[in-house]
């Protein structure tokens, strides 16, 4: 009898052990499908998805400082672009103008106001003037705020009787602001301003 009570008892102790065993494992297997899924969630939510020509292309999430470059370059890009792209047109070019003084502070007002004084956009409608530019490049230091560039880009100025291209250098400072409709960048430009602009190649029509 007392043997019996005995294998009873070891008995006990296995089925205790096992279902301790049994229990701990499934705790584990819980803990990890729970990581696992949270895990799988995150990742999710850095995904979207945007639709471009009918083709659905996957965009990923990133911190701001990893795209800083980037964004702080386009912006330098676009801003030359409106400023710069005229046609002989008046609504084209307050149009263009407009835009690109969203980008930029009372430096770049300063600059159209004394091109608007001078005669500069109606010698462009009466002459029947187009001026395209192209950026070359755009150096930016991200090390210190506000981010000071360097932007390095061709006019091209196409009139009745020629085509002048013109070589253009500019500087300033990119301060961070909040992103709108018209700033998607988020950023201005400061203390803006020429240090070249020169012809380089003229060519008769």
């Amino acid at each position: 009898m007392f043997r019996q009570m005995k294998n009873i008892d070891t008995a006990f102790k296995y089925v205790r052990g096992f279902t301790l065993l049994i229990i701990l494992v499934s705790t584990g297997l819980c803990c990890y499908s729970l990581y696992k899924s949270f895990q799988l969630v995150t990742n999710i939510q850095d995904k979207i998805y945007i639709l471009a020509n009918g083709k659905a292309l996957e965009a990923y999430a990133a911190e701001r400082k990893d795209n800083i470059p980037v964004e702080a370059k386009d912006h330098v890009k676009t801003f030359h672009h409106f400023f710069f792209t005229l046609d002989p047109d008046e609504k084209v070019i307050q149009s263009n103008i407009t835009k690109a003084l969203y980008l930029a502070d009372l430096s770049a007002k300063r600059q159209y106001d004394n091109l608007k004084e001078s005669g500069y956009y109606i010698n462009i409608i009466s002459g029947n003037v187009s001026q395209t530019i192209n950026v070359d490049s755009v150096v930016v230091d991200i090390n210190q705020s506000p981010y000071y560039f360097r932007c390095y880009a061709t006019q091209r100025i196409i009139r009745t009787t020629s085509v002048v291209a013109r070589s253009l250098i500019t500087t300033g400072y990119l301060r961070n602001v909040s992103r709108s409709d018209n700033n998607p960048h988020g950023f201005l430009i400061e203390r803006w301003r020429t240090i070249e602009n020169k012809d380089i190649k003229i060519q008769n029509r």
